[in-house]
């Protein structure tokens, strides 16, 4: 989930988490870095990162980023460009921008 602050990257991760039939509601991990989901059966549903106070991509490692990724599950990120050299090739991004107080602009792009 690329785009800047208050462009809605968290509400449509809890949106999306919501359609997957995710157990809990979502909310940011901006202090604890990553939130896990899980179904109603308890099952991982997958995992919200939000890497906006990193420093530097080593500390996602510090972190288990590769240990995550690994995982057959949905995986979110905010602020990947944060991280960018640890993702991998195969992934969607997707990039929000405001064009208005209510209005957003989505681009999807699939490698």
């Amino acid at each position: 989930m690329y785009g800047e602050l208050g462009s809605g990257k968290t509400t449509l991760i809890k949106e999306l988490i919501k359609h997957l039939g995710g157990l809990e509601e979502g909310s940011s991990p901006s202090f604890g870095i990553v939130n896990e989901y899980s179904y109603p059966d308890g099952e991982v549903l997958g995992y919200h990162f939000d890497f906006y106070r990193l420093n530097k991509a080593e500390e996602a490692l510090d972190l288990g980023l590769e240990d995550y990724l690994s995982q057959n599950v949905w995986i979110f990120i905010e602020w990947p460009e944060k991280v960018e050299e640890l993702l991998p090739d195969n992934r969607v991004n997707i990039c929000l921008k405001s064009i208005g107080p209510e209005t957003r602009e989505l681009t999807l792009e699939v490698s």
